[in-house]
């Protein structure tokens, strides 16, 4: 007898959820196939099969919560016979082999390390029409990167189990492809369970309130404002399980309404959409994006200060060698790398920028990771640079384009999106005269850039015009003094107006 247990789910996460059960007691199986799926609040996981044999046992059922050691079931080593006998039963009954036959299941693909869940974006196919083999059918939106997922054979998209706004996780069917185009039947199949599961939901909501909620759901119930109390879960003693969640969220308005005559639940229903005005669901980057800055603005003691920077001598600098660069390079001679150069230079002499709070201590990086934003028709990405301070300005230059590149298209990893220690953002490139920009947390600092104007200075006695920019620093006022943003500031100005001083390490 081999026992299931549950792994290790991660730093810092205590718990988890089982999802759902892929065998049933008295199955047969084989080992390292996948038995149970198991929901965090950071991640998906499946637990295989720890030896060849027959599913004996299951000690815990589908909403059940659990913790690293636990004992989920048990695997008979070697397949006995009354088991065994047992196990054609429920495959006769389950339509999903007799489905299958001549098809192949669509299903979400991993989406990267933390990311638990996607939703799914337009399908390009509806049932019934002809695909090609790695035609693109779906696009799975996650808070971070969107995922494709194409024809995995040549035939026919037979049915679509996930539509569009649906939140799906790794290894979840969302269609199958068939080979043939008899495939009539089965989207008539598909909506079934939808019925079924609504008499399960009819448990009682006051039971489910007094269960503790799994992470994923109380998630879900987060961020859509829900009220646990008015969920009624399907779950063992009436768990709101992630499916009941979900369901509760995607319901329609007119319902909460009705049910709740107080004012103030009354003030939370959506409201009227106008003849001319359009009501679209966020993406899920929209409405990560949207949290983030929350928790920054409410997090952080944020303060901006400001200065500018005659861009004379970096302008001149450039002129004199951008044709030889690029030809010398193959990427052309830009901005951004002198402040990519200006900022870690800034960095190393005022390393409180450099940090960040954790508790009630502060984490000093001694590694320069510059986040670089870059605006994209779904939002606001920030793709990290790694080691800036051992880049040369053409390596900066090919790296800042091809995490650009990666970016418009969807590309990034979520390697590239994380572990920044300080951000620049352009807003210049749009027009913008001066801004405040909102940190990136948990990092203390980010620099703003903005459009270079011909304005009119002195310069020793007289007046002149001049390339000029405003730059804008934003940063953690619990960790960076007014001296210390002030300073480094400065440093970006210096650096910027005398290019040469780099060369000096001045």
């Amino acid at each position: 007898m081999a026992d299931i247990l549950t792994p290790t789910l991660g730093e810092s996460v205590t718990e988890a959820t089982i999802a759902k059960w892929t065998k049933k007691v008295g199955d047969p199986v084989r080992k390292d196939e996948i038995l149970v799926e198991l929901e965090t609040d950071k991640v998906s996981l499946e637990v295989a099969a720890p030896a060849d044999g027959v599913l004996s046992a299951i000690h815990a059922e589908a909403g059940a919560t659990v913790t690293p050691g636990t004992v989920l079931g048990a695997v008979a080593e070697g397949a006995a016979a009354a088991p065994a006998a047992a196990a054609p039963a429920p495959k006769a009954a389950a339509p999903a082999p007799a489905a299958g036959g001549g098809s192949v299941t669509l299903t979400v693909p991993t989406m990267g390390e933390s990311v638990a869940e996607g939703t799914i974006g337009k399908w390009l196919k509806t049932a019934g029409e002809a695909v090609k083999k790695d035609e693109l059918l779906v696009e799975i939106e996650t808070d971070k990167v969107a995922v494709e997922v194409a024809s995995p054979a040549d035939g026919v998209l037979s049915e679509i189990l996930a539509d569009a706004g649906a939140t799906v996780t790794p290894g979840q069917e969302i269609g199958r492809v068939s080979a043939s185009g008899a495939a009539a039947a089965a989207p008539a199949a598909a909506p079934a369970p939808a019925p079924a599961a609504a008499p399960a939901n009819t448990g009682s909501a006051q039971v489910s309130g007094q269960i503790p909620l799994s992470p994923s759901v109380q998630r879900i119930v987060a961020e859509n404002n829900l009220d646990p109390a008015a969920i009624q879960g399907s779950g063992k003693d009436g768990r709101i399980l992630k499916g009941d969640a979900l369901a509760a969220a995607a319901a329609p308005p007119a319902p909460r309404a009705a049910a709740a005559p107080a004012p103030a639940a009354a003030s939370a229903a959506p409201r009227e959409v106008g003849p001319r005005e359009e009501r679209v669901k966020m993406t899920r980057l929209r409405q990560t994006i949207a949290r983030r800055l929350k928790e920054s603005q409410n997090t952080a003691a944020q303060l901006t200060t400001f200065n500018e920077a005659d861009m004379t001598a970096v302008m001149a600098v450039r002129a004199q060698y951008k044709d030889l660069f690029e030809k010398r390079h193959g990427v052309k001679l830009g901005f951004m790398s002198f402040f990519v150069k200006a900022v870690v230079s800034a960095l190393k002499e005022i390393p409180a920028v450099n940090a960040e709070i954790d508790g009630t201590d502060i984490i000093y990086k001694n590694h320069y990771d510059i986040g670089v934003a870059v605006g994209t028709d779904k939002g606001l990405v920030v793709p990290v640079l790694r080691d800036a301070d051992t880049l040369s300005l053409a390596q900066i230059e090919k790296g800042i384009a091809d995490l650009g590149k990666a970016a418009r298209d969807g590309a990034l990893t979520l390697e590239q999106l994380q572990g920044g220690t300080f951000t620049i953002t352009n807003g210049g490139i749009y027009g913008s005269l001066m801004s405040t920009p909102i940190l990136n947390m948990p990092q203390s600092g980010i620099l703003g850039m903005h459009n270079i104007v011909q304005r009119p200075v002195a310069v020793n006695g007289q007046v002149v015009i001049r390339p000029m920019m405003y730059l804008a620093l934003s940063y953690d006022h619990r960790i960076v003094d007014g001296k210390e943003a002030v300073t480094f500031l400065v440093r970006i100005k210096e650096f910027l107006e005398d290019p040469q001083r780099a060369l000096l390490d001045l």
